[in-house]
């Protein structure tokens, strides 16, 4: 099942990223590029840096010139996101293009990337709410109280992973089908963003 082997990769990235715990920290992928584990473990350390860039830009006492310049990092990080996406959608389209569609035959919502886009990011949550409910000098409510949450992640990833997985068999089988759109995020185009445009004459 894809979600057995995507899961661990993500903790495995995130393990990585903690031996520092620096958003500047340059990535030290030990899969080698034509590897679908290369792409997961990119796309899950992009995911761990933004997910502390958000934690930093929340400082209350943030020096303003700084979270500006954060605030690009982040959209910059946004961008590689959504590029990873399609990188790993590519993969499999690539992988079923073969596939004998059904009459009859369904999208789903959402591909199967996006999907595992969430599983990313559930896998980051669940490594930050298990530190919570662990955390030793917290007080024991704080404890019980994400231990709560944690039991409630850990059941959505199983429902996650249930449904990625059959999915992916969907598609395999030919019951279900995928398409990618291409992003066409406007804010970042001169030629799309007014603001950007008008600041051109």
């Amino acid at each position: 099942m894809f979600s057995e082997l995507a899961f661990p990769i993500f903790e495995e990235s995130i393990r990585d990223y903690h031996k520092f715990d620096n958003v500047d920290q340059p990535i030290n992928n030990p899969y080698p590029k034509d590897d679908i584990k290369h792409l997961l473990y990119l796309k899950n350390w992009i995911d761990t840096v933004q997910w502390h860039f958000e934690d930093i830009i929340r400082d209350p006492q943030i020096d303003p010139v700084a979270a500006l310049t954060l605030k690009r990092r982040i959209d910059a990080s946004n961008q590689e996101r959504t590029d990873m996406v399609e990188y790993i959608d590519s993969y499999f389209l690539q992988k079923h293009k073969d596939v004998q569609v059904k009459a009859g035959a369904k999208i789903n919502s959402e591909s199967p990337a996006w999907a595992i886009d969430r599983l990313s990011i559930l896998s980051l949550k669940i490594y930050h709410m298990n530190e919570e409910a662990t955390r030793a000098e917290a007080t024991q409510d704080h404890r019980d109280k994400c231990q709560a949450k944690l039991d409630v992640l850990l059941e959505q990833k199983k429902d996650l992973t249930t449904a990625i997985d059959d999915l992916l068999n969907d598609i395999a089988n030919g019951d279900k089908y995928m398409k990618v759109y291409k992003q066409m995020k406007m804010y970042n185009d001169e030629e799309l963003n007014p603001v950007l445009y008008q600041n051109k004459k």
